[in-house]
């Protein structure tokens, strides 16, 4: 379709346009127009499956029925002193934490690597978006890292540890490793702890247990559970092979849980979405089989449903308020799905930023932020992309740092809070306005992944506020309950 002489006669049409090509539903070639011009015998291939709902219609259970709870019991690899307070929080404030890694490629300066020694724990003052403390942890403690997560008191930070001659690169990421806990004041270790896998996200379950995934396991670990921090017990969790594929990463509404599931044989089992998907952006293939999302019921450990969903390699699962839909960026396809949970139905499914990664609603729900990474594509992404969450229509696309994988919206509802791994810094945005805001830069320019906000009450009681998972503490920005700082 030739449209040079709409953009010469109505330049200010062409957008509109075009948007309404992306949005439009089109129906599919009719086979006797395929007849009237030659067609091999992998075209009728590749056309009897190409339709999405065939998959849904002939869409197979991959787990095992029943009740799959498998359980490991943890090691205390050592102990340690907590040292000293690393700052004073004050009754009626607001902190943000960070977990931060040492392999910083800084793509806004030619891709420089930053020589950072060990993993860091980072607290700052969420009002001022001023970094009040950090702490190195010993350089033989260092791991690659992925996440930050806490004890829903807020009085324990959880990092990954390295494990005896770690490999590096994504080597590194096929081999168990340890967990580290660490006290939240003094921002040092108190306990390393062997938990049977290599820790990948963690984050607050029913305001009690945290859900704990992992990229790699040991032969009878789990790839993911749910972890008491007051016991440094695990309670329960389940492995790949009963769950019928790879587990990439897991998120929860408190009372289900959600996996994200890729087919495995594109790569060892922790990395067989990802090479998947980089081989079908380098042109190796051409297609991949079905990924999808399994609900878990904790109570009983029966899979409960499972949903196939068109994009490639899911990176996140977003949740509303309501448990009637999950949103799912795939970093393979560069889109994101709608997925009712009642039915299993697309909603819609819209084309994104380059290989995206982590999503966030807005306030009341009404929009959905997109972090447009790059991952699986070169890990050169630096955008945010907005799109309204009834229609999946894109609104706006938002300049950030490079390598954006987690974004947040802040306990107060008008902050959206973006980690940048290629640029070590954190960029704030008005929720409201789409401005960015804040820039803040990490110690020792370490790799930032994932956010916890931590309050103090009154009577200087820490809880946890807001995690990769959602809002804790009675905080619901849906129902206006947010903390005014």
């Amino acid at each position: 379709m030739r449209l040079s002489w709409l953009a010469n006669a109505a330049p200010g049409l062409l957008p509109v346009f075009l948007g309404g090509l992306a949005n439009a539903q089109f129906p599919p070639a009719s086979p006797d127009a395929l007849e009237q011009y030659p067609i091999s015998e992998h075209d009728r291939r590749v056309s009897a499956i190409e339709s999405f709902d065939q998959v849904l219609d002939g869409w197979e259970r991959r787990a095992r029925t029943g009740n799959i709870m498998s359980s490991y019991d943890v090691q205390v690899i050592e102990t340690y002193d907590p040292g000293e307070q690393k700052f004073e929080p004050q009754p009626g404030k607001t902190y943000f934490y960070e977990n931060l890694g040492t392999s910083t490629v800084f793509y806004s300066a030619g891709r420089r690597q930053a020589a950072v020694e060990g993993n860091q724990v980072v607290v700052g003052d969420a009002e001022t978006k001023e970094v009040i403390a950090s702490y190195m942890l010993a350089p033989e403690m260092r791991s690659s890292m992925h996440t930050t997560f806490m004890s829903p008191d807020g009085r324990y930070v959880f990092i990954i540890g390295s494990p005896s001659g770690e490999p590096t690169g994504l080597a590194g990421l096929a081999v168990s490793a340890s967990l580290i806990k660490v006290d939240a004041l003094t921002l040092q270790p108190v306990k390393q702890m062997n938990v049977g896998g290599r820790l990948h996200h963690g984050q607050i379950f029913r305001d009690r247990f945290l859900l704990i995934d992992t990229f790699a396991r040991d032969d009878d670990g789990l790839d993911l559970f749910l972890f008491d921090p007051e016991t440094d017990r695990i309670i329960g969790g389940v492995r790949d092979e009963d769950l019928g594929g790879a587990t990439y990463t897991a998120y929860t509404d408190d009372e289900y849980i959600y996996v994200l599931m890729e087919p495995v044989g594109y790569g060892p089992m922790s990395l067989t979405g990802y090479i998947g998907a980089v081989n079908l952006g380098l042109g190796q293939v051409t297609a991949l089989r079905p990924f999808w999302v399994s609900r878990i019921d904790p109570d009983t450990w029966e899979v409960v449903d499972e949903y196939p969903y068109p994009g490639y390699r899911g990176d996140w699962i977003l949740i509303d308020d309501a448990s009637e839909y999950i949103y799912v960026p795939g970093g393979g396809s560069h889109s994101l799905s709608k997925i009712e949970l009642a039915t299993g139905d697309i909603a819609w499914h819209r084309s994104t930023g380059i290989g995206p990664y982590g999503a966030s609603f807005n306030a009341d729900q009404s929009e959905i932020w997109v972090a447009d990474k790059g991952e699986a594509n070169g890990f050169f992404g630096r955008t945010l992309t907005v799109f309204d969450t009834a229609t999946g229509n894109p609104l706006e696309t938002l300049f950030s740092g490079y390598v954006v994988d987690h974004v947040l919206l802040s306990p107060n509802g008008r902050e959206m809070w973006a980690t940048a791994n290629g640029d070590a810094q954190i960029f704030v945005y008005d929720a409201a306005t789409r401005e960015q805001t804040h820039v803040i830069d990490m110690p020792n320019w370490g790799e930032p992944h994932g956010l916890v906000w931590v309050h103090y009450d009154a009577d200087g009681s820490p809880r946890v506020v807001r995690d990769q998972g959602g809002f804790r503490g009675g905080i619901d920005p849906v129902a206006g309950i947010v903390l005014d700082y």
